[in-house]
Formats: C-alpha cells, structure tokens, sequence
C-alpha cells in the first residue's frame, strides 16, 4: 500500500501474506454465481484472478504515525501458533516488513485491534521461554470490552467439536488475549473509544460480536480501518453478502451497508485489513449498491 498522509498523521502497511487466496463460492453465504461473476466483469483487476477463480487477499497490519503515537491496527496471524493450513504460510514477511518500515517493538504505543479474530491479534504475543508473552512491551492493547468478553466466554464455555485444534476460538483467545490481560497491558474500553481527537472507534458489529472500525481524523481530513466489516470489494456491490466467518451475518450486513451509506461520495479513504494492494480506497454509491474505488496513486 501506498503511503497515505491523513493532516498530520501517516499510514503504511505491513503484509504478512498477498496473493489469490479464497473462491468466492466458498466465502460468501448469499453467493450468485451470475451476479458475482457480472460484478468482477467491472472491477479492478487487483481483486480478484481469473486464473485460480479466486479472490485476492491480503493479511496486513496498518501503522498510523500520529504526532504523537506510534499505533498499529490488526496484528495478522503471527508466528509459532502451530496453526494447520491454510494458515501455515510463512510469517517472515510480516517480520521484514515492520523492519522496513524502521520499527523496534518498543515502539509502538498502541495496538487497536478491530476485533479478535485468528488473523486479526496473532502478532499481539511472541513465545518466549515457553510462554506467551506481549510482542509489543511498551504498548496498550485496545480491545472493544464486550468483544473482549464475549471470547472469554466462549473459551470459558469451551467447544466440544475443536476443543484440542489448535486455531480454535478457544485457543487463539489463551494464545493472543489473555496474555495481555495478564501482562496489565490491556485497555478495555467502550465500543466509540476516543484514545484522542486523532483516533477513536466506531461500533460495527455482526461479523464478530463487537467488531469495530479505527477511525483516523486530522486537519478535516479522515481514514476508517474497516477490519472485517468487509472482505472483498464484493461486499460493496452486494452488501448483504456477508461471509461463513460472521458470528452474526443479518447484523454483519445491515451495519456494512450503514457504514457503506455513512462514506458514500465522501473522500473518506477506506482501509480494508484484507483488500489488495493499492488497498485504500472511496465508496462511490450506486443506487442501493455501491463501487469500490481504489487509489492508484
């Protein structure tokens, strides 16, 4: 991704993985086959590859230099979790890349994660010495309390069917959660956190609990983390398509399209975890659907 300079903040990426990952077929709950395959006719080649019949997606954690903090949303996958494919890929790239981008762990100031998904929080530990501890030593961990709470209680409740796999729900909370918590390193906050004038939530639930976006403002300028409130630019032109992963997929959509509705025609710079490079983006309203328009630039 291009750097993005919001006023007096400025935003990179660092990849963890890219490239033709998933069949729209497989992703999608409401999936046509004729109307995806009319809709990619009219995109961005960057989103998706004829060849594989498969979706691109990109696995990458933003860093948003404020004038004050050093903040990362959404920490990827991470390493050592033993996770089984296809979420075995090599790891390194995100390694590397936060070497390029001149970071030491200590750092970074804030971690934000829009919610606690397997590939949204595995870089929030590293093992050591056996343990997990927090990647980041010097950093606050920003978790939405009730998402927070919602996957305490479900690794409480356990889960009979993948009690022992090890990307279980269950596990990947005791991996990239708890941790935190223990180390006193988590700030669990209200849905609409406002850590400052700079960055602060906005509540997007459905496809997990309390997913939320990271808003970013300066200078009458602003960019919005979207997390997985959507995956593909699909999701743009068909808003209800929510995917097999959403906790909730009639909430996940109704606040897609809100969210979609709120930015339309506006030059709010969309930043989706999973959308290809170039990755930032405008939504352009289009009747009751809507164009996903990326800047190569």
């Amino acid at each position: 991704m291009n750097e993005i300079k919001i006023g007096d903040v400025t935003i990179t990426s660092i990849v963890e993985r890219e490239g033709p990952w998933r069949k729209p077929q497989d992703m999608f709950l409401n999936y046509d086959e004729a109307t995806a395959a009319a809709h990619l006719a009219t995109m961005d080649p960057v989103s998706f590859d004829a060849a594989s019949g498969k979706m691109f997606i990109t696995y990458q954690t933003f860093v948003v230099r404020t004038p004050h903090h050093v903040i990362l949303v959404d920490t990827c996958t991470g390493d050592d979790k033993g996770y089984p494919a296809p979420m075995d890929f090599d790891k390194s790239p995100w390694v590397e890349g936060f070497k390029k981008a001149g970071l030491k762990y200590e750092d970074v100031d804030y971690v934000f994660c829009t919610h606690l998904h397997i590939d949204h929080c595995g870089w929030n530990t590293v093992l050591r010495d056996g343990r997990w501890v927090p990647t980041f030593p010097k950093a606050k961990y920003v978790f939405a309390k009730k998402e927070y709470l919602a996957w305490e209680a479900a690794e409480k409740a356990g889960d009979p069917r993948r009690a022992d796999a090890r990307n279980s729900p269950a596990n990947v909370f005791r991996m990239n959660c708890l941790p935190i918590v223990e180390a006193g390193q988590a700030l669990l906050v209200d849905d609409d956190y406002m850590l400052d004038d700079l960055v602060s939530l906005t509540p997007t639930p459905g496809h997990s609990p309390h997913h939320c976006c990271v808003n970013i403002f300066s200078r009458g300028q602003r960019a919005v983390v979207t997390g997985d409130m959507m995956h593909h630019a699909l999701q743009c032109r068909e808003p209800e398509w929510s995917t097999i992963f959403c906790t909730d997929p009639v909430q996940a959509a109704a606040s897609r399209r809100g969210f979609l509705e709120s930015v339309a025609d506006t030059d709010t710079i969309i930043l989706p975890i999973h959308f290809p490079s170039p990755t930032a983006g405008h939504i352009e309203a289009d009747g009751t659907r809507f164009h996903y328009r990326y800047r190569h630039k």
